[in-house]
């Protein structure tokens, strides 16, 4: 974000009617709080870099940032209640562009405990103030420092006792700490953090260009080739061009490799901070259900960049819960954005898309050898073609096929590779065909009637504890074992279980042989589905082995002539 405070811009009191417009509170409640509030003055300010020191014995927190700094006038007015330079009248109230806009955070920390703040302007002096318990200052002096700003606050609840009793344990205060650190590095990736207990460094996050880079910091094993990142503008999802400004940044964990195994690393942020979004919480669950493991949970971090007049700051003093204009349009772009994030693309070829790759690509196209043949399709066609060049080459166990590409070999399943092919054909339109002759079942219980009968599949009475099935769907309709298939069928729960059990059933078998060209037309198929990473169970479909991986293994980087004395 850049930066929205400028040294110059006078800090003064707020008029009556926007203190009354604006729902605020006590927005200092714990350690953690007193670090967001300061952290977000600094990115407000233009800092690039923050070091923020935490003493929990001696109740200190002192932010220090390479910020734009304040004058002397403005230091004064710095903590009185109210103030601020971020916005002056009722309107701006409509146009909120920065972190903080209220002008009660410093004034409540200076109620709460010891305040001090050192600052000095690019093109000014020193100076290090301090407040008495209303805000106003009691000492001014000049100092030595670099620009910027370094906020300290001593014996936080000094008098407040019982505030201080109430807290968590320290345990659960340091990592309310992490998480707020964490929140705002992800939604400004430019900034360095640096975090200090006493005495030692205790975390450090250095700047990328989108959240991505920042996510594989926070999280132990995660990959940077285990996320993927896209962006989207004015309703159209494209692949990213990091550390471009976007409309949405959608940065998800690669279903088959990367989940989580509860719901905590599901985040949402409006311009520049995290906050609650429960309606497009479920978009995301939703979208994400069939192609992740049972009881598993997706990674996800999703960055909205609205216009200000789309946003109302004032639901919750701690501006985590807002209201969002136009929910319904965000959520169908999400949707779309995860869509994209879920196909395969030539980026899984490799982790980077250097030169050498895209020429490697670029030759084995011209030799005709992979089965990409998008110059023949029609325009309106060309984004359902294989991204991908995949070549069959081979069966392993006759349940693996072997797939060559300019990258290295893929392992795909079979089976579920199948399986996830014909269950997105299901959910784009599920058929179903007349029996003839009927299937007649026996002993169905009235929930396995009602089951059959909610997914349209007629059954009629057919004589003393007998049924007439009359419809099947279209995959299973002529398979020998559909008698079967529909009793499973009777037991499932709702339309998106009996699509999941049909195509799992109808799918081609493990230990089938397939002839080259039936697992290339399988591959094709398989890469054009919109989740081709797992099945709808959620297991892996595909094993990349790619070539510098191998490389690795086989040692191609030792030099051996000379020591044969050739």
């Amino acid at each position: 974000m850049s930066s929205v405070f400028d040294s110059d811009r006078t800090i003064q009191p707020l008029p009556s009617d926007v203190v009354r417009a604006i729902a605020a509170g006590e927005v200092i409640d714990s350690l953690a709080a007193v670090v967001r509030e300061l952290a977000e003055n600094a990115i407000d300010a233009g800092a690039t870099r923050l070091v923020v020191s935490i003493d929990l014995d001696r109740w200190l927190v002192r932010v220090a940032d390479n910020g734009c700094g304040m004058t002397p006038d403005n230091l004064r007015q710095a903590a009185i209640a109210h103030s601020t330079s971020k916005i002056h009248r009722f309107d701006d109230l409509h146009r909120i562009t920065s972190l903080g806009f209220r002008g009660e955070a410093l004034h409540s920390l200076a109620n709460l405990a010891r305040l001090e703040i050192h600052s000095r302007t690019v093109d000014g002096d020193g100076w290090c103030v301090r407040y008495d318990r209303t805000g106003k200052l009691t000492s001014i002096a000049p100092v030595a420092m670099a620009p910027g700003t370094i906020v300290s606050v001593r014996d936080l609840f000094c008098d407040w006792p019982g505030r201080r009793e109430a807290l968590p344990s320290p345990a659960q205060q340091w990592r309310a700490v992490q998480w707020t650190v964490q929140h705002l590095a992800l939604c400004h990736p430019h900034v360095t953090w640096q975090v200090w207990k006493p005495g030692k460094r205790w975390f450090a996050i250095s700047p990328g260009q989108t959240p991505r880079q920042i996510l594989v910091q926070l999280l132990r094993g995660v990959l940077l080739s285990d996320l993927r990142y896209v962006r989207s503008r004015s309703g159209a999802e494209v692949p990213s061009e990091e550390g471009e400004t976007a409309d949405l940044e959608l940065v998800l964990g690669a279903p088959h490799r990367c989940h989580r195994h509860r719901l905590d690393w599901l985040k949402f942020a409006i311009n520049g901070r995290v906050v609650n979004l429960p309606d497009l919480e479920q978009t995301v669950l939703s979208a994400t259900s069939r192609t992740l493991p049972r009881h598993r949970y997706p990674l996800c971090f999703v960055h909205l960049h609205v216009a200000p007049d789309e946003i109302d700051w004032n639901r919750h003093p701690a501006k985590t819960d807002v209201y969002l204009r136009h929910v319904e349009v965000w959520q169908q772009r999400l949707a779309a954005a995860i869509d994209r994030a879920l196909r395969l693309d030539r980026n899984e070829l490799a982790p980077t898309d250097s030169p050498q790759v895209r020429q490697l690509l670029n030759v084995a196209e011209t030799k005709g050898q992979y089965r990409l043949d998008r110059a023949e399709l029609p325009s309106e066609d060309r984004s359902s073609a294989p991204l991908v060049p995949l070549r069959a080459i081979g069966q392993v166990n006759n349940t693996y096929i072997v797939a060559e590409h300019p990258g290295g070999l893929w392992l795909v399943e079979q089976h579920i590779a199948h399986e996830r092919v014909i269950y997105e054909q299901l959910q784009a339109q599920w058929e179903l065909l007349e029996l003839e002759p009927p299937i007649v079942l026996e002993h169905l219980t009235p929930l396995q009637i009602e089951q059959l009968q909610r997914l349209g599949i007629e059954v009629d009475p057919f004589g003393e504890g007998l049924w007439a099935i009359r419809q099947a769907p279209t995959p299973l309709a002529r398979r020998d074992d559909c008698a079967d298939a529909l009793l499973e069928l009777s037991g499932g729960a709702d339309l998106e279980a009996a699509q999941v059990a049909t195509a799992c059933r109808s799918a081609i078998r493990n230990g089938t042989i397939l002839t080259l060209r039936e697992m290339q037309t399988l591959l094709d198929r398989w890469q054009q589905t919109r989740n081709p990473r797992t099945c709808p169970h959620g297991r892996p479909i595909y094993l990349a082995l790619d070539e510098s991986s191998l490389a690795r293994y086989f040692r191609r980087h030792w030099v051996i002539g000379k020591s044969h004395g050739i």
